[in-house]
Parts: C-alpha cells; sequence; structure tokens
C-alpha cells in the first residue's frame, strides 16, 4: 500500500546503507551506459560501413552526430519541465525506453533525412536519462558527501560499459551480416536489444531508490538572490569551456575509427581499441573522484580538457599502433570526468534545490557544443589532411577549453 504517493519502502529506505547506495549508483550506470554509450558513442563504430555502403562525405557522417547532439540539446531544454511534471525516476527510465526504441528505428532507414531524424529523436531521449540520471546520482552523493566523487563517477562512467558492449557486439554482427545487404542495420537491432535489457534491469532498480530521491524537480524560484537563473550565470568560465569540450570531444569519437582504419587498424585492433577505451570509462570513476571532490572551482575540468587535448592528438602525431592505444586509454580515463566534473561543480556551490537547474545549464552548452563539433570536424576533414586535420582542430578546441575553464572560481568561500 503506497502512503502520500510513494512507493513501500523498509524502514531503512530512506538511509540506504553504503552497500545499497553502491548498488543504485551501478544500477544509474546503466542509463548511461544507453544513453551515451550505446545510443551515441557506438556510431563512431558504425560510420566506416555507413559511410561506404550509403556514399556519404565526412560532413554528412559527421552531420548524423550533429543531429544526435541537436535532439540532445531540445531534450536538455525541456527536462527539467518534464521532471516536474513526472519526477526524475520516471523520466530516467521512460528516457531509455524511448532511446532503444530509436535504436530499432535506425535499422529499418537508409535515406539521409530519415537517419537524421532518427538521430535527432534518439538524442532527444537521451537527453532525459542522462540529465534525470546525473541529478538522481547527485542526490546519492549527498547521501553519502564522503565518496559523492566516486559516485558520480560509477554513474558516468557506466557510459564505458555501453561504449565496450558496442566494442564487443558490433564488430562481431558486422562481420556476421557481412554478406547482408545494408548489413549495419543488423548492429543497429543488436545495440537495440542490448539497450532493451539495460532499460529493464534500470526499472527494476530504480524501484528501490529513496523515497526523496525520486521527488520531482522543485518549481522555479520568485527573483531572489538565491535564484538558481541568478547563480548558474556566475559559472560562465565553466560554461564556456564545457561548451568546447563538447565540440572537441566529440570529434574524436565520431573520427577516430574512421582514422585508425585509413591507418590500416584491423578489426581485431578496432575491437581492442574501442572496449579498452570503455573499460577506461569505468575505472575513471575511482582514478578522478578524489580531484573532484577536492575542487570546488574549474580546476579538475580544465586539467581533464588538457588531457583530452593530448589524448586527442597522439593518434594523429604517428600511425604507431602503441600510440594509438594509449590515445584510446587516456581519452577513455578523462572524457567521461570532465562531465562529472561539471556536476560535482554544481553539488558544491548550489543548494540541492538548484541542483536540477544547474545540470541542466550545463547539459544544454554541452549539446550546443556537440552540435558544432561533428560538423566541423567532418568538414575539415573532407579538406587537404584529411582526417588528422580534423583531429588537430579538435585538440585545439579541447585546449582552448582547458585555459576558459581554469578561470572558474567558487560561487562562495568553502564551509569551515
Amino acid at each position: 500500500m503506497q502512503q502520500n504517493g510513494r512507493e513501500p519502502m523498509t524502514s531503512n529506505a530512506a538511509t540506504p546503507t553504503p552497500a545499497q547506495v553502491l548498488k543504485l549508483a551501478l544500477a544509474l550506470s546503466l542509463g548511461a551506459a544507453v544513453s551515451l554509450g550505446i545510443t551515441r558513442f557506438s556510431y563512431g563504430l558504425l560510420l566506416p560501413p555507413m559511410r561506404e555502403d550509403l556514399g556519404w562525405s565526412y560532413a554528412l557522417a559527421g552531420g548524423m552526430n550533429t543531429a544526435n547532439a541537436a535532439g540532445y540539446l531540445l531534450g536538455a531544454l525541456m527536462t527539467p519541465a518534464l521532471m516536474r511534471r513526472f519526477g526524475p525516476k520516471q523520466l530516467l527510465v521512460g528516457g531509455a525506453f524511448w532511446a532503444s526504441v530509436f535504436m530499432v528505428a535506425s535499422g529499418f532507414l537508409v535515406s539521409a533525412p530519415a537517419l537524421l531524424l532518427q538521430r535527432l529523436l534518439a538524442g532527444l531521449a537521451s537527453a532525459w536519462v542522462f540529465v534525470a540520471g546525473g541529478l538522481l546520482a547527485a542526490r546519492l552523493g549527498s547521501l553519502q558527501p564522503t565518496r559523492a566523487g566516486f559516485l558520480l563517477g560509477i554513474y558516468y562512467g557506466g557510459t564505458g560499459l555501453g561504449i565496450t558492449l558496442s566494442a564487443l557486439l558490433v564488430p562481431a554482427v558486422l562481420q556476421a551480416a557481412s554478406q547482408v545487404p545494408h548489413g549495419w542495420s543488423w548492429a543497429w537491432w543488436a545495440l537495440a536489444v542490448a539497450s532493451f535489457v539495460a532499460t529493464a534491469v534500470l526499472a527494476l532498480e530504480m524501484r528501490r531508490m529513496p523515497g526523496d530521491a525520486n521527488a520531482a524537480a522543485p518549481a522555479p524560484a520568485r527573483a531572489s538572490p538565491a535564484n538558481p537563473a541568478a547563480q548558474v550565470h556566475r559559472f560562465g568560465w565553466a560554461l564556456a569551456g564545457y561548451t568546447l569540450f563538447g565540440a572537441g570531444y566529440i570529434g574524436y569519437m565520431t573520427f577516430v575509427i574512421a582514422l585508425l582504419r585509413e591507418q590500416g587498424a584491423g578489426a581485431g585492433n578496432i575491437t581492442m581499441f574501442y572496449a579498452l577505451l570503455g573499460v577506461a570509462c569505468v575505472a575513471s570513476s575511482r582514478l578522478w573522484s578524489g580531484l573532484l571532490d577536492r575542487f570546488r572551482g574549474g580546476e579538475p575540468q580544465a586539467i581533464l580538457n588538457a588531457l583530452l587535448g593530448v589524448a586527442t592528438i597522439l593518434p594523429v602525431v604517428s600511425a604507431s599502433w602503441a600510440l594509438a592505444m594509449a590515445s584510446g586509454l587516456l581519452f577513455g580515463a578523462v572524457f567521461l570526468s570532465v562531465v562529472a566534473s561539471t556536476t560535482a561543480l554544481v553539488r558544491h556551490n548550489l543548494p540541492a534545490s538548484q541542483w536540477a537547474t544547474g545540470i541542466s545549464a550545463f547539459t544544454i552548452v554541452f549539446a550546443a557544443g556537440q552540435i558544432v563539433g561533428p560538423t566541423l570536424t567532418g568538414w575539415i576533414s573532407d579538406g587537404s589532411g584529411g582526417l588528422a586535420r580534423g583531429l588537430v582542430a579538435s585538440a585545439g578546441i579541447l585546449w582552448a577549453g582547458a585555459l576558459l575553464a581554469s578561470r572558474q572560481k567558487p560561487l562562495q568561500p568553502p564551509p569551515a
């Protein structure tokens, strides 16, 4: 029997044990696996066969991820209102379901306009998942402040689970369907099945989320010195740096597989590269948690953006396979922690009632950067210098983002 609209809970449900919190964080990570790891980043593995089969330019191939980012931006703009209407838990599960549905649709489409629409809709649903999941992860962190950075890292590191699964699944399916017209369609369908399974597990586990973590986002506050909008604009340097992060990192994730194939990497090496990149994403939850807990300003974002620039330039410097592997490991170990750093920045500097607004603001500028990044990198890659020149531009954008983020100061002095 429900009381006050809440699900029945045990006596300690409002204050879960550390083991229960860890289990919930791992469940939330499945949302990140669906929304980014599978829905978005699997496209890097599918871009080469789709481009070859459908006769795309690099600009159009990049445009597919631009459409995905545009949908992500629309979804981020919608998310605060949807969370007030449905609550973050329902939005998380519902978004994961619809993202999986749109993955199924991608396997039935071959025309560029239809695929652009599919990528847009998948991005829309992904934003609902990612923002709602980030808010729930931040609230879990508030239950255990000393492990907050670690718990956020687990959530965002779930993207690595999706990347690793994609790396293991896509090449095998492509090989099995190599004699079938548009064989890449079967890879999309296999990924959709994996997404539906993850969504089912996520839905079951979210029933155990503490009641206040399932509360709807608060209604907007009236104009006051503590108004969320008045606070969020003070993150200006971090927001600017995060915009450039969105534009820079997505160029790498969209085109690095195509570059490695141009350099002669075989299917086995590609699988190893992408799988290890995903594993490094998962490991990053422990690697950078201390950095996220220690600093209250833009230092973590600046450091991590700078490292990403190094990772992006490595496969351009040399076609050495060892250097390519180093690039993938470093990139995987860093890029999702940039995302986690913005949630940590919000959590350190804003009251809990304003977390949803702060996370949404960073999600919006992140999406705006991603809209520009893939098409820009693809356009540069279509010119002289090819994909290598495109990734050089991405590295420069990331380093510029690091410089901007380094100027972000805490909004208030740390507590005594």
